[in-house]
């Protein structure tokens, strides 16, 4: 399909020359031999490979893919069967033809290179350019070079059980428009490809587009939407209204990129409405909304209004800070220079976020294993697996636990499972009483049920807010809170990960009318990372 390619290498970096004569002018010093015969035994190779046998590798590789020969293409991989079915679809399902690779220096074993291509259906063609890299490495039996198979060889978008495909879209494109009126799209604000694409799933029937013809990723391994490359016909796109706001969403998407492995979520209080959801992953997983990990300190949220509601203490009364608590065998320290404070309240020991404070306080009358699951699931709505927000989400884990886990529980560590959305949410809670299940897209769009629970009486609410505050302007959360005007109020967490060296970050806040919550993967304390984030969030939204 493609012009060929001859490939030579001068002073270590390929010299690439297109033209008529074809890769077959290239001298090609062995016969295929199927990783098999011809390299055992003695004659086999092993160590990396060399130079030669690198440049060699990726040309016959890249020679084979221009011309659309899957299978020969396939063969110079470690991975032949599976190479065999992607650049199959790459010139069958995906219909991409006029395929001219560039490859750029080699590094070490890995090459980077260019394609310039074309895909073409119903009589509608555009160009397609894309760089990617491949690896070559020793064949395991054969001791041949090998390309190692990776599907991103093919399309850095592509990940494992994923293909390529061009057709008339399974759904209309949307045009998702923000509270405001804003245009929505994935290149002003990167972090909403993958929320954006869900949205187009469930909801381009219904906003009244009409498909187009598009190549896409179909991710046939998973329970995704296909990711569009390119749009060879538009249709038309459906309006589809959100919740977001597009100043909010601005200030979010710029504060995780100050921090990798961050995500933060801001909803406003009053309604519940989701105001900014964004990330910055490598992995491209939206963990804002669907993440599952320990929160750290921002638990203790709801554990003081656990201790509130059943008459244990309250945010004047007794919540003595020690050194170290022990539950049922098991030591509980506090961060590293925390003082301790016999004659804590609990406001006190929830501003400077305390940990044996809360421990010792967990077998108190009438609490029981099940009580913080209690809490949880009936005043802030966590756990019922029923949230419908308008694109997945996960609603918060908080099991009745036994043993140590149900100390480690209450500070959120043990078995607790949250994500920066469930705890926006309880900080909205917090501080209005009443539990608004956030939701991305409104709810009349498709009649879905929201999920209810009780909310927080309202002196207890009080409390929780008070504590907040005290938090953002005297206790752990002041530093990153500084600055911001209005009615505001933080909770702080750093929470330990099995195999991690640096705990994550946890940050919670509010001002005024806004509530969000952020998480960094290994950002140390609340306020390092998590703790800034919140707060420009905040600084554009409240």
């Amino acid at each position: 399909m493609g012009r060929g390619v001859k490939v030579a290498v001068i002073g270590g970096v390929f010299a690439v020359m297109v033209g008529g004569a074809g890769y077959g002018a290239y001298n090609v010093v062995s016969a295929l031999d199927g990783g098999g015969s011809g390299a055992a035994g003695a004659s086999a190779k092993s160590g990396p490979p060399s130079a030669d046998e690198v440049e060699e590798t990726a040309g016959k590789f890249f020679a084979a893919w221009e011309k659309g020969d899957a299978t020969t293409a396939a063969s110079h991989t470690n991975n032949a069967s599976v190479a065999t079915t992607l650049l199959t679809a790459y010139g069958e399902a995906a219909h991409i033809s006029g395929v001219e690779i560039t490859p750029s220096a080699a590094a070490g074993a890995s090459v980077p290179f260019t394609v310039k291509a074309k895909v073409s259906y119903e009589g509608t063609t555009k160009p397609l350019t894309y760089e990617s890299t491949l690896k070559v490495v020793r064949g395991e039996t054969s001791g041949r070079a090998l390309v190692d198979w990776q599907p991103s060889v093919v399309h850095p978008a592509l990940k494992d059980g994923d293909t390529l495909v061009t057709e008339e879209s399974a759904t209309p494109q949307i045009e998702a428009v923000g509270r405001g009126g804003e245009v929505l799209t994935k290149e002003k604000y990167p972090s909403l490809g993958p929320v954006l694409d869900t949205l187009r799933e469930r909801y381009g029937a219904e906003a009244g587009g009409t498909p187009g013809v598009e190549l896409v990723v179909r991710h046939t391994a998973q329970e995704a939407p296909d990711s569009p490359l390119l749009t060879l016909s538009k249709g038309e796109p459906g309006k589809l209204r959100t919740t977001l706001s597009a100043g909010v969403q601005a200030a979010a998407e710029k504060a995780v990129k100050r921090y990798g492995e961050s995500s933060v979520v801001a909803v406003r209080p009053s309604t519940g409405e989701v105001l900014a959801v964004a990330n910055n992953r490598a992995d491209g997983f939206n963990a804002a909304f669907q993440g599952r990990v320990a929160p750290g300190s921002t638990m203790k949220i709801i554990t003081a209004a656990m201790l509130i509601d059943n008459g244990v203490t309250s945010m004047n009364g007794p919540a003595p800070c020690p050194s170290t608590a022990t539950w049922q065998s098991q030591t509980f320290k506090n961060l590293t220079g925390l003082e301790p404070n016999e004659g804590a309240t609990l406001a006190n020991t929830f501003m400077r976020s305390c940990n044996t404070g809360f421990i010792k306080l967990v077998d108190e009358d009438p609490l029981s294993d099940s009580s913080l699951t209690q809490e949880a699931q009936e005043r802030f709505g966590l756990g019922g697996d029923n949230w419908q927000t308008g694109i997945v989400s996960f609603d918060g884990r908080v099991p009745a636990s036994g043993g140590p886990d149900r100390a480690a529980n209450a500070i959120g560590q043990g078995e607790v499972q949250m994500n920066p959305l469930n705890m926006a949410s309880v900080t909205a809670t917090a501080v209005t009483g009443e539990f608004r299940q956030p939701y991305l897209v409104p709810r009349d769009l498709d009649d879905r049920e929201f999920a209810t629970a009780k909310g927080l009486p309202q002196n207890t609410a009080a409390q929780l807010k008070q504590m907040m505050r005290l938090t953002a302007t005297q206790g752990t959360g002041r530093p990153a809170m500084a600055g911001l005007g209005g009615d505001i109020g933080a909770k702080t967490g750093s929470a330990e990960v099995d195999g991690q060296t640096t705990s994550n970050s946890w940050f919670t806040g509010f001002r005024n009318d806004v509530a969000a919550a952020a998480m960094t993967e290994e950002g140390g304390h609340g306020g390092d990372a998590a703790g800034p984030i919140v707060a420009d969030v905040l600084r554009a939204g409240g």
